[in-house]
């Protein structure tokens, strides 16, 4: 009977362990979104990314590629004193990431390599790029729920639009959370913070997907973009709230 009750313990929790446990394999979402409105105001907003994650029996690596552009049409004052039309661009963003996990005997403890790279047009910087490694685990992964986190040392280097260099050692540390509110709807939370002796900076994304048919779904999303060293004339704090169509490709 102890031996049953052994063994019956045994398989049960073998069984909950590899439900926890990822499939192996490749998964791609696209997103895409754009926005056109004309009359008294006359504008042209994009919106874009990749969102790939490779799942292998020793690694669990992450990638993410964000691409934003918006075109105004403004009035301006030529050299001969008339007044006219002219497209002129508003924001342009562009930012990749790659994370790779290598997992250790229990799977969910893990040791990271980080490196991402931000040329954001309109913003305090020209570019920012970060290169970071330390731990990363991920504490839980359910059908309800999944939390993970990723904290360790690296080296930021940024050059601002008036050419001024931030280089230097940081400390980063990342976190990601999923809720599945429903079969055909999740709740997602990203944040992360690089912070250093001459910047922070720091990034998060709220949002909300629900699946339309098939692979297609809609995301309601808040990201913001947080540098703590800017010029005066410079905002701290960068906003975006967007509704784009998602793809999964597989």
């Amino acid at each position: 009977m102890k031996k049953l009750v052994l063994a019956t313990a045994l398989l049960t929790t073998f069984s909950a362990t590899a439900q926890d446990q990822p499939e192996l394999g490749f998964t791609l979402d696209g997103e895409f979104g754009m926005i056109f409105t004309t009359g008294n105001t006359e504008t042209t907003s994009v919106t874009a990314g990749l969102n790939a994650k490779h799942e292998l029996r020793d690694w669990s690596n992450e990638y993410l590629i964000e691409g934003l552009y918006k075109q105004d049409q403004v009035e301006i004052t030529n050299e001969q004193g008339q007044t006219e039309e002219v497209d002129q661009t508003s924001a342009q963003k562009f930012f990749a990431s790659g994370q790779a996990n290598y997992k250790l005997d229990n799977p969910n403890h893990r040791v990271f390599g980080f490196a991402s790279y931000e040329d954001d047009r309109f913003s305090n910087f020209k570019y920012q790029g970060t290169i970071a490694a330390g731990w990363n685990q991920k504490v839980w992964d359910n059908k309800t729920s999944s939390f993970d986190y990723s904290v360790g040392p690296g080296y930021s280097f940024a050059e601002t639009q008036d050419g001024e260099s931030f280089d230097g050692a940081i400390l980063r540390g990342a976190l990601n959370y999923r809720y599945t509110l429903s079969d055909n709807a999740k709740f997602t939370q990203t944040f992360s913070t690089e912070v250093g002796s001459e910047n922070t900076k720091s990034r998060a994304e709220s949002a909300l997907t629900a699946k339309l048919t098939g692979g297609l779904s809609m995301k309601l999303s808040v990201k913001l973009d947080h540098n703590s060293e800017v010029a005066e004339d410079r905002d701290n704090l960068d906003t975006e709230t967007s509704v784009t169509l998602v793809y999964s490709f597989f």
